[in-house]
């Protein structure tokens, strides 16, 4: 067991073993609530440039399938409270740290998981270092941000997934930083599927006459993209549109509305989500560290607000055909509360939801 620490930006330091990569890293940490889904977590392109710190205590007990990978791996770090590495499940090709060594992620083990959650919860994110020896100067660490993440992790070129069964529609998926079961889900649906990556241009996208456009998850500041906002201006109204985490913080930004940096942010497979419009209240499966200021909307109804905190969770715009939502509908491995959201999309693109 090599020692080695986590050192958080305001100097606190956190003593653990490695596991995974021995190397050091910088990145923003965050935590994640499930009690499962580890692998999902791992392969979610929307936790780029971040330190995943795990609160459930037991992770890799089941191994890693690369069946159930949503992505590629595209965090900086992973922290966790204990690792298990014999792990138990039919299914298993191998173990977590093989997994974090083949993808060249540091890991730290050992640590007081808890005590670290505490502490990001009171004074929210923060920089943070997985090293081997406690630096003297912070200054690295406090400089790091997150920046230019979408265009790092989406698609280097188009692709195509066929439908399952008979072709109903044909759908494109601008890829922020997608997870594959985006692509799934539609194509249980009968969609015929393209992904295309996150430079194209609206034009582009017009061209491919799509019965449906997808705006996909991914990572960082939703501001930041601009060239991607003013695309989606471009294609509100022209054709049914349907957008997920990013894509939901994107499209209120070419809507003319505002977005701000929550304290911690949602992470995790049990946030409540109350529909507006109904008496329901919907488990959801949410990473994202931003949101939309639901009262700065130009145009636009807010649909669905976290019943925790009440904060903006999905919009309906029917003047424009389109509907996005903050949480994952598609969430692997769960909740599967609001897969409907899918039917929703399709029921528009035959022209049952205006």
């Amino acid at each position: 067991m090599e020692k080695a620490y986590l050192v958080l930006e305001d100097g606190q330091v956190f003593e653990g073993c490695r596991f995974g990569a021995m190397s050091d890293t910088v990145g923003e940490l965050v935590f994640t609530t499930g009690m499962c889904g580890y692998i999902e977590t791992l392969t979610d392109p929307s936790y780029a440039g971040q330190i995943v710190l795990q609160t459930y205590p037991l992770i890799g007990n089941y191994g890693i399938m690369e069946e159930d990978f949503e992505g590629n791996c595209a965090v900086r770090g992973y922290v966790v409270r204990e690792w298990c590495g014999s792990p138990s499940n039919f299914r298993a090709q191998y173990d977590l740290d093989t997994f974090l060594k083949e993808r060249n992620v540091p890991g730290l083990y050992g640590v007081d998981t808890r005590e670290l959650t505490r502490i990001l919860r009171e004074h929210g994110v923060m920089n943070a270092s997985i090293c081997s020896e406690i630096p003297a100067d912070l200054t690295p660490i406090k400089l790091y941000a997150v920046q230019g993440v979408v265009r790092a992790v989406t698609s280097p070129a188009p692709s195509a997934h066929p439908a399952e069964g008979v072709e109903k529609y044909r759908v494109s998926l601008i890829d922020y930083g997608a997870k594959r079961n985006i692509v799934r889900s539609l194509q249980q649906r009968g969609c015929t599927v393209t992904v295309l990556p996150a430079s194209v241009s609206a034009e582009e996208v017009l061209a491919g006459h799509p019965d449906g456009v997808m705006l996909s998850n991914g990572p960082g500041d939703p501001s930041e993209n601009t060239f991607e906002i003013e695309q989606i201006k471009n294609l509100l109204g022209k054709v049914p549109l349907f957008g997920i985490c990013l894509g939901h913080q994107l499209t209120a930004l070419a809507a003319g509305g505002s977005t701000y940096k929550l304290k911690y942010g949602h992470r995790g497979v049990n946030q409540p989500v109350r529909d507006l419009e109904g008496r329901r209240t919907y488990i959801t499966s949410q990473n994202h560290g931003y949101a939309v200021d639901g009262s700065s909307l130009k145009t636009g109804k807010v649909r669905y607000i976290n019943a925790n905190d009440g904060t903006c969770e999905g919009i309906d715009y029917p003047e424009w055909n389109a509907f996005t939502v903050q949480f994952h509908p598609e969430a692997c491995s769960g909740p599967k509360d609001t897969g409907f959201l899918f039917d929703r999309f399709v029921e528009m693109m035959k022209g049952g939801d205006r």
